[in-house]
């Protein structure tokens, strides 16, 4: 235990010494001041930089060079990098590919993505000092299409939390407020996204961990369906878990460069370099025009009710869609807290074993994870007995049930599962407007659902103790399968967003995480909405994510991200 010990301290430290050398011996050009020529290339659209690249009016070296600088100014802020590969980034931007449909732009990766040579720790002390073999399928496919990865980023050990902090790294700090969460576990692609730092990321989610970050953090995202997007050849925390799908998705500063981004993956075709990808090119779709466009909206999960920052963004987009002839109903569906308890269950039925299984003894863990574990691993009685104490003398079937369940489960309890897990999804798929099964609800069914990606905005460091157990506004949909977006609509106000006195919280779960809410202290921190269309509809996704931003513009109430 103790020689484990040691040596979980020894690869932190040579782990981060190792960070600090790269980033101390870049060229002395990396350090200088952000030139004019720089600031013109941040500011540029992916488009317009790839159409740069394919002129010849600026090089892949020179992109590199202001995104470099930009990223290492975004990490001595935050904390963000785990890997800086920008050294032999020079390498691969000198020989990327010019007429690819990303030409010359730089890429972060979260720290899972394998790039050859390089490690992708995850935070784990015992993966330090263990590079991947061989570039992952997406990385392969991001380097034919002309595009060079640059650095690594953040997360939190076992990725399962939405904040990244670990031993190996440290604690990533939110790009709008210092102190505060800036998501997970996608932390660091956020990070770089919202400071300019980046126009092109990739993250994973499993239970909001691209969807999350972009909510806290106030930039875009598409979570994509099983399927859709490259993923093998990646490290994971739960390899072989696959009872909630986990997915890996793009993330982007803009809307614009996050159509760009998709379009550019497609066009590649991903299917010839991942066997997993289905076979679907990218489809160019058109919103219905003869009719009202219907949203369901999720107004409460039934377990933490959207904080007032977070329920006023809902509010505006509904309020814009209404003024402008969409059809705005409340989302008739089955109970999102069943399946925040089938979800919960499958994500860990082995018990967190397998996301256990690399961490060493005395290796600190995400707050909430710890609570998590701690309660797996006690006997079996124990937890039935806090469940009942919860149920009949607090009064609180709401947490009751979720400790109720919280053990190991036997591959027959596993199966069952899986069973009740397509039973609930046969009955969500009846809420969809063309849905041709017995009890569908068809015109009055929905093209869109949308509700809040999480109930408050971005949490203060040590949020996730409690905050892990309110992820249920993202969890359902990577139970469900379906896709779903996530684009930033405004900030938090101190005046209009503070709790009202006559707040009362339902359950226990919403009791611990309201106790971070605070309007005042949280005020200019973004808060998002989440836009969820049917399995592997990512383009239409995207539209409806488009019409939300063009009306909100047009009405001059669009979203200002952080300056460059």
């Amino acid at each position: 235990m103790w020689f484990s010990y040691l040596s979980h301290r020894r690869a932190c430290r040579d782990k981060q010494r190792e960070r600090a050398e790269r980033i101390a011996s870049l060229k002395p050009i990396y350090h200088e001041p952000l030139t004019s020529q720089d600031k013109d290339i941040l500011s540029r659209s992916v488009s317009s930089l790839v159409a740069a690249v394919q002129t010849s009016s600026l090089s892949p070296s020179d992109i590199l060079v202001a995104y470099s600088k930009k990223a290492l100014q975004a990490h001595a802020q935050t904390n963000c990098l785990t890997e800086v590969m920008i050294a032999s980034a020079e390498t691969w931007a000198s020989t990327a590919n010019k007429s690819g449909p990303l030409a010359g732009v730089p890429v972060s990766l979260k720290d899972l993505v394998s790039v050859k040579g390089w490690d992708s720790s995850m935070g784990y002390s015992a993966l330090v000092g263990k590079p991947m073999a061989a570039d992952g399928a997406l990385v392969r496919l991001l380097r034919d299409a002309g595009a060079v990865p640059y650095v690594k980023t953040n997360v939190p050990m076992t990725m399962l939390s939405l904040e990244s902090t670990n031993d190996v790294f440290g604690s990533t700090d939110n790009p709008h407020k210092k102190g505060y969460t800036s998501g997970g576990s996608s932390s660091g692609e956020a990070v770089l996204l919202a400071l300019g730092a980046a126009r092109l990321a990739i993250g994973t989610d499993v239970a909001g961990s691209v969807r999350a970050p972009a909510h806290f953090s106030g930039v875009y995202s598409i979570k994509s369906s099983m399927y859709r997007f490259l993923k093998q050849g990646s490290a994971s925390s739960i390899p072989g878990q696959e009872g909630v799908p986990a997915t890996h998705s793009p993330m982007t500063r803009t809307l614009e460069d996050l159509e760009t981004f998709w379009r550019a993956v497609f066009q590649m075709k991903p299917w010839n370099y991942d066997y997993s990808v289905l076979r679907i090119p990218w489809r160019d779709v058109k919103l219905p025009e003869d009719r009202p466009i219907r949203w369901g909206v999720l107004w409460d999960d039934g377990v933490v009710t959207p904080s007032p920052a977070c329920a006023r963004a809902l509010k505006t987009v509904t309020a814009i869609l209404e003024k402008n002839g969409h059809e705005v109903v409340t989302l008739q569906c089955p109970s999102p807290y069943e399946g925040l308890q089938i979800a919960s269950q499958l994500l860990l039925a082995d018990g967190g074993k397998t996301a256990s299984k690399n961490h060493r003894a005395f290796e600190s863990n995400d707050a909430g994870m710890i609570s998590a574990f701690r309660g797996l691993r006690l006997p079996y009685f124990v937890m039935k007995l806090y469940a009942w104490y919860y149920r009949y003398i607090r009064r609180d079937p709401i947490y009751a049930g979720l400790i109720d369940t919280h053990y190991a489960k036997t591959m027959p309890e596993y199966y069952a599962l899986i069973a009740r897990r397509e039973d609930y999804r046969s009955r969500w798929f009846k809420v969809w407007r063309d849905a041709e099964v017995e009890g569908r609800q068809g015109d009055e069914g929905v093209d869109f659902i949308l509700t809040v990606p999480n109930s408050l905005p971005a949490v203060p460091h040590g949020g996730m103790r409690h905050g892990w157990k309110a992820c249920g506004y993202t969890f359902l949909f990577n139970l469900l399968d379906y896709s779903a977006g996530v684009m930033p609509i405004t900030h938090v106000d101190a005046v209009t967003d503070v709790l009202p006195r006559t707040f009362r919280p339902r359950n226990a779960i919403e009791r611990n995480y309201y106790k971070m809410y605070d309007a005042s202290a949280m005020e200019g921190l973004p808060i998002g909405v989440q836009i969820i269309g049917r399995r592997l509809e990512e383009e239409r996704v995207l539209e409806g994510m488009k019409l939300i931003e063009r009306l909100l513009k047009d009405a001059g109430a669009g979203y200002v991200g952080l300056p460059l």
